[in-house]
């Protein structure tokens, strides 16, 4: 199967192509690098020895997209391009709308005109707003999001429904992850944003190794056991597996759509998260208490069952994985 893989430089899609290239998947890479860099995509080379198709082109350029389309036999695509970043999401609604909405559209244009019909979309467990149970199994509630990212998320997953209505010859897996973290125990890639990170783990990291000062730790007065917000920490290269499961089912035996969780089902505060950090590579990561970020939540952690029983998923590696891969990352200069 040959595989075009849309932002597929940054953090979940480069680890997602290593899985693939070593499943025996071809794949054909976008990017527009504008939060990855083209030096991942060297390690992808590396790490499995197999060379790849890439364009260097942005998932708006409708033109652009239908190229790859008639320059490749894509068999099925797998969308990770989009912005991704719950705070600055808020602070920039149009932006998030305009490319995470439109930039999917136009992909899902361009496929259907090529008939082009395997769709593994990259969602996120922001789609369920504030939980109303915990664990969170797929057939709670969505909606009431609490920021732009997540509602770009809600609105491409009822636009991918409602195509399938329309149409039921396309095969869509909806992967709604919760928080990846971690990095690929060669030390090659890993998440590696521009400027002041906006996830947990990569700053963290940057105060691991004292290129900034301190951890800005949003909110201690959380309903949560230590008052910080509680996340279910998902290693990098266990979801990036669970798209080559969502894959071989889609070639298998997928006929319809099919939602599925992506976690570990285990709750990590972020002091949780810090301490391990700490332990796992000997270091010291300072911090301070700020207040709540807008549109976060309390806690949010997975009921991974259904992917287990339906795809084979088993999250595998542990905290102290995520924190030890990150740091080897991190410190690989």
């Amino acid at each position: 199967m040959k595989i075009l893989v849309t932002g597929g430089a940054g953090y979940i899609g480069s680890h997602t192509c290593v899985e693939l290239l070593n499943e025996g998947f071809e794949v054909v890479v976008i990017d527009n690098f504008s939060n990855s860099k083209s030096s991942s995509l060297d390690a992808i080379k590396k790490i499995t020895g197999k060379d790849f198709k890439f364009y260097e082109i942005d998932y708006l350029d409708k033109d652009a997209l239908n190229k790859v389309f008639e320059e490749n036999k894509i068999d099925a695509v797998i969308n990770f391009a989009g912005f991704k970043a719950v705070g600055e999401s808020v602070q920039k609604p149009i932006e998030y709308y305009t490319n995470n909405i439109s930039g999917a559209l136009n992909l899902l244009d361009v496929m259907r005109k090529h008939n082009v019909k395997k769709f593994v979309f990259s969602s996120s467990a922001t789609v369920y707003g504030n939980p109303e149970k915990i664990p969170l199994t797929e057939d709670c509630k969505i909606g009431g999001t609490t920021n732009p990212y997540g509602t770009s998320k809600l609105f491409i997953e009822q636009i991918l429904k409602d195509i399938y209505a329309s149409d039921n010859s396309w095969d869509i897996i909806i992967l709604r992850y919760f928080n990846p973290v971690g990095a690929h125990e060669s030390g090659l890639i890993g998440e590696d944003p521009k400027g002041i990170p906006n996830n947990l783990m990569p700053y963290i990291a940057k105060v691991a190794t004292k290129e900034l000062k301190e951890l800005s730790v949003f909110g201690n007065d959380y309903n949560t056991p230590d008052g910080t917000g509680v996340r279910d920490y998902i290693h990098v290269v266990d979801l990036a597996k669970g798209h080559v499961l969502a894959l071989n089912k889609l070639e298998k035996e997928g006929k319809g759509l099919f939602i599925y969780n992506l976690g570990t089902g285990t709750g990590y505060s972020v002091l949780d998260l810090v301490h391990a950090y700490e332990k796992a590579n000997n270091v010291k990561v300072p911090y301070k208490i700020a207040p709540r970020r807008d549109g976060d939540i309390a806690t949010c952690y997975s009921d991974p069952t259904k992917a287990k029983n339906e795809l084979g998923f088993v999250a595998t590696k542990t905290i102290e994985d995520m924190c030890h891969d990150s740091y080897k990352f991190v410190t690989r200069k």
